[in-house]
């Protein structure tokens, strides 16, 4: 992506309190490494990870760019300022609300996926508006320092293809993730996976640019239009129900959601 210039009808059954750290084998699909989710939103090739393809690398990319950059910038734009990262955090959650739902309730919360969830700042605000709220990153390093935090999620280190829950979530989203995943074998796979795990009626709702035609920027980003994504979830029983854009400054990516009819 260019760097930017300045329901409800939640489960009410019982469901139990998800793993730390090897989640449940429920609705389970082949595994396959896939490269890490975070919050990135910067195409600059300076700061792409070394080795694109390979897992190993990516994550130790990841590692290393939680454990040097605050809480904001490492899973934010490195490009932006402090300021301008709490702007950007501010209008994605602004948007990310509407489309999840305002409705919470104590007794029969919605159950939220936050899939590649970075150190935690849109799991924990999630938590806030009383959501129950289930992360999980391919990053030790960031879910290392999420879980510090506390918050109220429930943090795990799992792959977008790997995580498994006993339970279907309302609303299952992947903010500023899928366009990092290169390989499109691997990134159907994790599509695959994170559409699983979403309960009929809930949405589905991931990040990328509005677009008719794919489009690489740099050297680990490339966009895909909504067509690819409706071929994977289309026979899943999941609709393109909207596109949300962002509205930062000249950044074209937004919200994709995805509703299961069936």
């Amino acid at each position: 992506m260019p760097e930017p210039t300045a329901h409800r009808d939640a489960h009410q059954d019982a469901r139990p309190a998800a793993h730390q750290d090897a989640p449940a084998a429920a609705h389970a699909r082949p595994a396959a490494d896939a490269p890490p989710g975070a919050h990135d939103s910067t195409a600059d090739p300076d700061h792409a990870p070394p080795g694109a393809h390979d897992s190993t690398a990516d994550r130790a990319y990841w590692n290393t760019r939680h454990r040097d950059h605050d809480t904001l910038a490492s899973g934010g734009h490195i490009g932006l300022d402090r300021p301008g990262n709490e702007i950007f955090y501010a209008l994605r959650l602004g948007a990310l609300l509407p489309l999840i739902g305002d409705l919470a309730d104590p007794a029969a919360p919605l159950f939220v996926l936050d899939a590649g969830c970075g150190k935690g700042h849109f799991a924990r605000a999630l938590a806030r508006c009383g959501h129950r709220v289930d992360a999980f990153d391919t990053s030790a390093q960031a879910i290392a320092l999420a879980r510090a935090e506390g918050g109220g999620p429930r943090y795990s280190v799992a792959a977008l293809d790997e995580w498994r829950a006993p339970w279907l979530y309302d609303a299952v989203l992947s903010v500023d993730v899928l366009f990092h995943v290169l390989d499109d074998a691997e990134w159907a796979a994790a599509l695959r996976n994170l559409a699983s795990l979403v309960r009929i009626t809930g949405r589905l709702i991931v990040t990328d640019e509005n677009l008719t035609a794919r489009r690489p920027r740099g050297t680990y980003i490339v966009h895909r239009p909504a067509a690819d994504y409706t071929a994977v979830l289309a026979p899943l029983g999941l609709r393109h129900t909207g596109f949300t854009p962002y509205g930062f400054r000249e950044n074209e990516v937004g919200f994709h959601v995805f509703t299961r009819t069936r």
